[in-house]
């Protein structure tokens, strides 16, 4: 206490001594070497306390007959009036003015819990974070977590008959707002070690020492207190003595359990525990909580209905019709041109269709992000082509989550891109959330404020994303603006995607893989891609479409005799207007379907209006429709397929739209309620938008028979920018060779010259395209346009001028592509190589392809063609099967990833199967896989992480390529295959007899490994090249390769540079070199070796490189 200036204690309040310093005063255990030794003798406690201007705090003690009773008194005024001070200045807190309030007497209690629920309006139970009270000064000036170092703030509370230090509820770390269900525990000491009760002001017996209530509930008034009402706390009391500490109890009903389990002082608290703290919301939280629950259930009843039933020609239910398409997390890689800061682009990694049903996900799996970055926002995005079941696929998800699915999220919203992005349109993020589904009857801003609070309970679904320009990507909208100012839909999202609003949300949005949605993939968290139905979940859904109906038995038959148009049916939208023609033309009586796709919408329209028209409405629905075409096309210029209804050109056309289902209505929301609503239409599936562009461009007169084909997609150009209608050039080939159909010369206003002067500039078109300069895309289009012509001569004429090796590396062919293929292939009398790998071409679609005669050679996805011959082989169709295995073609062969090799294994294994396959009971034969036996490059780039395992596997099949003659085992990542790697590939050397070249470059090989090689080099009987270039051998390699140069007889080129070979080295190998007139080039530049000696040796022997 030295330190204490003699003027007197206001003094040491404004003097520099650490306040922290200060508290330690007022505990009586300060001085020790432990945690706390107690004086046993009260004399001596009240003595230190009186060296602080002479404060008696423990002055009386009374003695009566259950025990000692204890209470806190003062002797002056003024000496509380300083010690109230010191408490004030050394435990203070940012709750100031409350305990300036609570000196006062004049503190409002409850609105004070007011204040600090409304903080946290959104939280029922909350954990208070873990805090440590040191006594220290040390400890408490630790500040690198504010946050959980707040200092208690202890007033004092004056009392008739004693002074009180008192401990308020308001005193808790930040996010706690009671101590309901709070305990503490505090260490009381007592003295001579007797059991000691305490005397409460007010009260007429003492507590015993117990776990007491601390509640207002059965105090008596006491004048003396100040209000709010203050209780004495009880302790189980150990040697020693303490002081009290006297709590403000916020409302009747609140009780504090004061708990024993771990001692603390009043002044020395040791620890706070990490405990539950259940918040008490203030009224207007439950009002807050009463109108989000009643807008979540207005919500998802919203969705419970809208959701319920299929948008189709009648009505289906959802749950019915809904079947589960193969949904894959794709990857994305990143492809660069010559100037990558421009031309960096990240594109989906294409692979075997098998591949990707390997890692299929369930739907319930789409939201989950195992590395989450905190709580930013997640962005998820959903591609797949038009008509893929995007849209349906959102459905079901907002439907399950309306029907109890789903439950992290308490917001979702779906919006279709089209409905909201017309480019005069302007929103604020309350007007998007709050208008468009269901309008809250009250308490709009306080739902608003919640979902900002809020923002990891919002799922957010953007069904058909196109993607934002450069210009639209630096979002102009702060969360404080969010509310009232007006932003363009494109603004909205681009803060949405940037994490600028409503940072902490899901985002999902849905896309075609062409639109423009890579720009942002480095901030999408998860990329899935729908790839469509089986051929089983076809015929599932076929049957389920029309269950019930008459004709059941006969629709999924008759579906399956056209296999064109089955094979449309793996995109679930085609299948349900395929469903919808097939039932149909069953009702009429008919047995058949039409052949192409622009035969079948045509007939789709046909049916859709004649049954519903008379004699009077027929030509002004054809006019209708052909207005509705214009609109369309006008619309898809501007890759729009909605507009304000009142855009339209006429009432009728309008009344015509939506009566038969080709537009659908919506309403846009109101920026206040005086305002008038406003209603915009959107076509029904953008299939129908494509087919009426295309009827737009074979009808209209205004476009020469010249301007039709630059909207073809098949150019001579190798680059052409994608075109947003990518159904349209098909349709658009179909109709023009649809003449002799009633109905589309009914829609012609009876001027058939104008279609068929199209036609013929079509005709000459193609005739005059070089149809070997397409690229693979190109010619893909071009085939697909071709069929739909049904041309016999435009069939034949392609089909003849194909070149002879058709590449479709990393291309995807969809099952109509393949029928397509097949087909026009098998019109030639060509032979023709196909490369499929990376095509993600299903199993029948390769088995169609590999069984025609005219395809001599395929290559394939190792997987892919695996998958086929097994299943040939379960099948017993051994004559494919041995047709198959001919016609592939494996060289040269890459391995990239550890599937690669297994594959490859796979493969092998199924050589020595087939090698004892037995054909038939009568006639056995034994063969071989050509491709196995014909394999003469093989190239290993596994990379560091695999490269040391895949070798292993490696090796253990290289015995079976008896015709490999280059095996490269270097790459730009390094596989770093090592010593042992070395090892394992030198064992093998004695069966690689055609091996003419060995790269095992940058390979991580040190002496020991150079040893192992240099012993079987030798049995490598034709080995020309052999390449250690950069890797760590040093003179003793050098050696022991010097020793085995003259027994490789066939070896010419030797590269041994970029190692640690130094003079010495260098020497053993030149003089090597004298004995091998055979070699022709010794590469061996080192660091390690002056230039000097280098032209040295270079002089004695010219063979050697510098």
């Amino acid at each position: 206490m030295d330190f204490v200036p003699e003027t007197g204690y206001l003094d040491l309040l404004h003097s520099d001594i650490d306040p922290l310093q200060l508290c330690a005063l007022l505990d009586p255990k300060s001085s020790g070497d432990g945690e706390g030794d107690f004086a046993t003798d009260l004399e001596v406690d009240a003595s230190n306390y009186e060296q602080l201007n002479n404060m008696d705090f423990m002055s009386t003690m009374e003695n009566g007959e259950n025990g000692d009773g204890s209470y806190l008194c003062s002797n002056t005024t003024d000496a509380y009036a300083k010690m109230a001070e010191l408490v004030e200045y050394v435990l203070k807190d940012h709750q100031e003015k409350q305990v300036e309030d609570i000196f006062a007497g004049n503190l409002n209690l409850d609105e004070m819990t007011a204040e600090n629920i409304e903080k946290f309006p959104d939280m029922k139970k909350q954990k208070c974070h873990k805090r440590t009270f040191l006594g220290s000064a040390e400890n408490w000036s630790d500040t690198s977590e504010p946050k959980y170092r707040k200092i208690v703030e202890v007033p004092a509370v004056a009392a008739e008959n004693g002074s009180f230090l008192a401990l308020p509820f308001n005193s808790l770390p930040v996010g706690c707002t009671s101590l309901t269900n709070q305990h503490l525990s505090f260490s009381v000491p007592a003295a001579y070690g007797l059991e000691r009760s305490f005397l409460i002001p007010g009260s007429s017996e003492p507590w015993t020492a117990e776990i007491l209530p601390v509640s207002v509930k059965g105090s008596q008034d006491n004048p003396g207190f100040a209000d709010p009402p203050q209780q004495l706390l009880n302790f189980v009391l150990e040697n020693g003595i303490s002081d009290f500490i006297i709590y403000p109890v916020f409302t009747s009903s609140m009780e504090t359990f004061i708990s024993p389990d771990f001692p603390v002082s009043s002044f020395d608290v040791e620890r706070f525990e990490e405990v539950q703290d259940s918040i008490i919301p203030s009224e207007d939280d439950f009002k807050t909580r009463e109108l989000v629950e009643t807008f979540c259930t207005s919500l998802k009843d919203y969705f419970r209905d809208t959701c319920k039933f299929v948008t189709l020609e009648r009505e289906v239910a959802l749950d019915h019709l809904f079947i589960d398409g193969t949904l894959v997390q794709s990857q994305t890689e990143t492809r660069t041109g010559r100037n990558s800061a421009k031309t960096m682009e990240n594109q989906l990694v294409t692979c075997s269709l098998h591949e990707k049903e390997k890692i299929a996900i369930d739907r319930s799996q789409i939201f989950q992000i195992p590395k989450r970055k905190g709580l930013e926002t997640k962005v998820i995005l959903v591609l797949g082509k038009a008509g893929m079941g995007k849209s349906i696929l959102v459905q079901k998800i907002c439907q399950d989550w309306s029907n109890g699915e789903f439950s992290e999220f308490e917001f979702v919203f779906w919006f279709d891109c089209e409905q909201i992005s017309l480019p005069e349109k302007r929103y604020s993020l309350k007007e998007l959330l709050l208008e468009f589904f269901v309008k809250p009857q009250e308490g709009s801003k306080e739902i608003f404020e919640y979902i900002l609070q809020n923002p990891a309970k919002v799922l957010l679904v953007f069904d058909g994303f196109k993607g934002l320009h450069d210009h639209e990507n630096s979002p102009r909208c702060s969360a404080s603006e969010l509310e009232k100012d007006l932003y363009s839909i494109k603004e909205l999202l681009s803060g949405l995607i940037q994490r600028k609003i409503l940072n902490g949300c899901t985002l999902v949005f849905t896309a075609r893989p062409k639109d423009k949605v890579y720009y942002y993939v480095s901030k999408v968290d998860k990329t899935i891609e729908i790839v469509g139905f089986s051929p089983e979940q076809r015929e599932l859904y076929i049957t389920k479409y029309f269950e019930g109906l008459p004709h059941c038995d006969s629709a999924l038959k008759l579906v399956k005799d056209h296999e064109y148009l089955f094979s449309h049916c793996y995109s679930p939208g085609m299948c349900r207007f395929v469903c919808f023609l097939c039932d149909t033309v069953l009702e009429m009586g008919e047995e058949s379907l039409p052949s192409t796709l622009s035969a079948v919408f045509l007939k789709f329209f046909q049916q859709k209006i004649i049954p519903v028209q008379t004699d009077v409405t027929a030509t002004q629905n054809q006019e209708n429709l052909i207005t509705l075409a214009h609109i369309a096309w006008c619309l898809g210029e501007k890759h729009q397929s909605a507009m304000k209804s009142d855009l339209f050109p006429s009432k009728e056309v309008k009344e015509f739209a939506l009566k038969y289902g080709f537009f659908l209505p919506f309403a846009f929301p109101r920026h206040s309620d005086s305002e008038e609503e406003e209603f915009g239409s959107t076509f029904s599936d953008f299939v129908i938008q494509n087919f009426l562009c295309a009827l737009h461009l074979s009808l209209a007169e205004e476009l020469k028979d010249k301007s039709v084909i630059k909207y073809l997609s098949f150019p001579s150009k190798r680059k052409k920018p994608y075109h947003w209608l990518d159904l349209v050039p098909r349709f658009l080939s179909g109709l023009l060779f649809l003449q002799d159909d009633p109905y589309f010369c009914s829609l012609s206003n009876q001027d058939e010259i104008q279609p068929v002067k199209k036609q013929n500039k079509l005709l000459k078109y193609i005739r005059r395209l070089q149809i070997n300069d397409l690229c693979p895309e190109r010619l893909l289009e071009l085939l697909r346009c071709v069929y739909e012509t049904q041309s016999s001569y435009l069939l034949q004429h392609v089909a003849l001028r194909l070149k002879p090796d058709l590449s479709f590396l990393n291309i995807v062919l969809t099952p109509p592509d393949v029928h397509v293929l097949h087909s026009i292939l098998k019109r030639s009398r060509k032979e023709f190589s196909l490369d499929l790998r990376n095509s993600s071409i299903d199993m029948q679609g390769l088995k169609d392809l590999v069984s025609l005669k005219n395809v001599a050679s395929f290559r394939a996805s190792l997987n892919d063609t695996v998958r086929l011959w097994k299943s040939l082989e379960q099948s017993k169709d051994y004559e494919l099967l041995k047709a198959s295995a001919e016609k592939f073609v494996l060289d040269p062969f890459k391995a990239k990833t550890m599937k690669d090799i297994s594959d490859l294994s796979d493969l092998v294994e199924i050589q020595e199967k087939m090698v004892n396959c037995e054909q038939d009971a009568s006639d056995s034969t034994s063969y071989e896989i050509p491709a196995i036996k014909n394999l003469r490059k093989l190239e290993f780039a596994l990379g560091p992480v695999c490269g040391p395992q895949g070798l292993l596997k490696l090796v253990k099949i290289l015995a079976a390529f008896p015709s490999l003659q280059h095996l490269d085992l270097d790459a730009l990542s390094e596989n770093g295959i090592g010593d042992e790697g070395a090892k394992s590939l030198s064992e093998v050397f004695p069966t690689l007899t055609s091996l003419e070249t060995l790269n095992l470059s940058q390979n991580k090989i040190t002496d020991m490994g150079a040893e192992k090689l240099a012993t079987a080099l030798p049995s490598l009987s034709s080995l020309k090249t052999l390449s250690l270039y950069n890797n760590n051998i040093s003179d003793f390699g050098a050696e022991n390769l010097a020793k085995v140069l003259p027994a490789m007889t066939s070896l010419r080129v030797l590269d041994v540079q970029y190692n640690k070979i130094t003079r010495v080295g260098a020497q053993q190998l030149t003089n090597s070199l004298r004995k091998c007139p055979h070699i022709k080039n010794l590469v061996m530049w080192n660091p390690a070796i002056p230039y000097g000696i280098l032209e040295y040796l270079q002089q004695l022997d010219s063979r050697i490189s510098v």
